[in-house]
């Protein structure tokens, strides 16, 4: 399955195969756009020919082979034409035979098409070997050269940022831009709007400006957020208050919406919409997980533009003593107007390919079909969670077994009771047991093997609230005929449906745009997998035995592939795959 940026494998050996002393596979990749030729690299080493690995030591998997039947690219590029070689390895460490090799051509996606869908995710591992390998763990805005500052910026940004500046930038004299925004004050994207303001663009900007200052117990004062970081950067970038609609109701909830809608001049309705769970922020383009996704649809822009233009009307005053909430109620009824709940079976039944869906909205009903849509996936599910599981999620959950779909959960921190939580006594975390494999943001907090000290967002000072896990989307199984994409900007949570301005929206059916988030996901949760385990067992004082660190030196790697195991289950979901190839 190829994305723009990631390539993931899966290698079926369980028709016949001789695995017998296979030690794992040399991977040979051709690069037809480049001209190149050449094998991939690893980390891992057997230890009995090099004992003690140099820090950040990277080795060819020719000599040093990959032990596993799944296995991923994250260094491919968008739209780029190669050919992967993989040669059965067997024989012992110091005298390595491989055999004929077996190949398969890959085009990866390429980044702007005229689809409908154009999906951009950040790299959202600024706590990795490669940051602290090229940029020596340093903030970026504090690197000296002014070339490798640009390059640590873009690094982590990837493409998220080009994306967001092609959007804005195409507009010109008569067209028109409409936003809605929580966090608007990274001043590169503010300057491109006033450009397009310049060149006689239309722009409207709903902005979070709600007053929430407060003083805590210490005595500390704490000024209204976002609203003052807000106004301070669109003052700093010349954009002044006739550009912008203030939202101040309800200052307890938030505005948490993050789009951006395309009107053509001579036009009246709108074409595209620009959505996600990017802030713009320097934390959200550059440090914390987030996606942007370019939708080219004329129904569903003109759905977003019917919402902000109620919400442009900053709906949500309280009302009179004796109903003070009567403006809320007739709110949530009104974004409900926009768009009713939808079912499982209505989505699943469906010929739509995109719905949106807006909140606040009277009922939570829609929590239920997004977690029905986890959970009866027949195949795998992929859900990020940056607030923690949600009870109603988890008790879904529960019940299921190895006959059930793999759930993959991407949290911010570790599922877990809060401290004082009157359900600590009866808190049930899921596990595998359910079929429930669960990655949380973590890093690698010492020097181990010869990997080096990684340093996370918040060191970075690039985040100080979500400091790993902000996007919000799922899939429910995405390598199957129909998948189907919730993405946007809520969280899963009773707040994100019922208080809060938000925005999702579901596609089905759309392989590209499945590829693309299916492959991201799975570079982001085996990222952080790893460093979860690596956390867990330190927390229990113990330490990475050498089977994980080092490669095995004979064929018993092969029993991690036993049935019930998670990489044999990882390995199911590729054979199972839709369209898969037969080599």
């Amino acid at each position: 399955m190829s994305g723009t940026d990631v390539v993931s494998f899966g290698i079926d050996f369980t028709g016949g195969a001789d695995t017998s002393g296979l030690l794992g596979f040399a991977v040979e990749r051709h690069d037809f756009t480049d001209g190149e030729k050449y094998f991939m690299r690893g980390f891992k080493v057997f230890k009995d020919l090099i004992p003690d690995p140099a820090e950040n030591m990277l080795v060819s998997t020719f000599e040093f082979p990959v032990q596993s039947f799944v296995w991923d690219d994250f260094t491919v590029h968008s739209g780029y034409s190669y050919e992967y070689f993989f040669y059965p390895v067997k024989g012992k460490p110091k005298n390595l035979r491989r055999e004929k090799p077996f190949s398969i051509k890959v085009n990866t996606e390429t980044l702007y098409t005229n689809k409908q869908h154009d999906v951009f995710f950040n790299r959202g591992v600024a706590s990795s070997q490669e940051y602290s390998r090229r940029f020596r763990n340093q903030r970026p805005d504090s690197i000296a050269d002014p070339k490798l500052r640009v390059e640590a910026y873009q690094w982590l940004s990837r493409n998220l940022d080009d994306a967001l500046y092609k959007f804005i930038d195409r507009t010109g004299k008569g067209d028109k831009l409409y936003g809605c925004f929580y966090e608007f004050h990274y001043l590169p994207v503010l300057k491109r709007i006033k450009e397009a303001i310049d060149r006689g663009g239309q722009v409207k900007l709903i902005i979070d400006c709600k007053n929430n200052e407060s003083t805590d117990k210490n005595g500390i004062f704490h000024e209204s957020y976002p609203k003052e970081l807000n106004l301070k950067a669109l003052k700093q970038a010349g954009i002044g208050e006739k550009y912008i609609i203030r939202r101040t109701a309800n200052k307890n909830m938030i505005a948490h919406n993050k789009f951006l809608i395309f009107q053509p001049k001579n036009s009246e309705t709108p074409t595209e919409v620009w959505t996600g769970s990017t802030n713009i922020s320097e934390g959200g383009i550059h440090g914390q997980t987030n996606v942007g996704h370019w939708i080219k649809n004329k129904a569903t822009a003109a759905s977003y533009k019917k919402y902000w233009e109620l919400i442009s009307k900053d709906p949500g005053i309280k009302g009179s003593s004796e109903n003070p909430r009567a403006d809320n109620k007739q709110f949530r009824q009104a974004v409900e107007a926009l768009g009713a709940d939808v079912t499982f079976t209505e989505i699943t039944g469906s010929s739509k390919k995109i719905i949106p869906v807006f909140s606040p909205r009277p009922g939570k009903q829609m929590l239920g079909t997004y977690f029905e849509l986890v959970d009866q996936a027949s195949g795998c599910a992929c859900i990020t969670l940056a607030f923690g599981v949600h009870k109603e999620l988890k008790n879904k959950l529960l019940n299921n077994n190895f006959e059930n779909a793999v759930v993959f959960m991407l949290l911010e921190k570790k599922d877990a009771p809060p401290a004082k939580s009157k359900e600590k006594d009866t808190f049930v975390r899921l596990k595998a047991a359910q079929n429930v494999y669960e990655a949380y943001g973590s890093y690698i907090r010492d020097p181990l093997y010869q990997w080096t000290k990684e340093a996370n967002t918040l060191h970075l000072k690039l985040n100080s609230h979500v400091k790993y896990i902000h996007t919000k989307f799922l899939l429910h199984d995405p390598m199957g005929p129909e998948p189907i994409i919730v993405t946007g900007s809520a969280n899963f949570s009773d707040n994100s449906v019922h208080a809060n301005d938000e925005n999702m929206v579901i596609i089905k059916g759309d392989q590209r745009a499945a590829d693309i988030y299916f492959t991201e996901f799975n570079r982001l949760f085996n990222h952080y997998y790893y460093r979860s385990v690596l956390t867990e067992i330190k927390l229990k004082g113990g330490k990475p035995s050498d089977d994980s660190l080092f490669l095995i030196s004979d064929d018993s790697w092969l029993d991690k592939y036993k049935p019930g195991k998670l990489r044999m289950k990882r390995l199911d979901i590729f054979r199972k795959m839709e369209g898969t190839e037969i080599l």
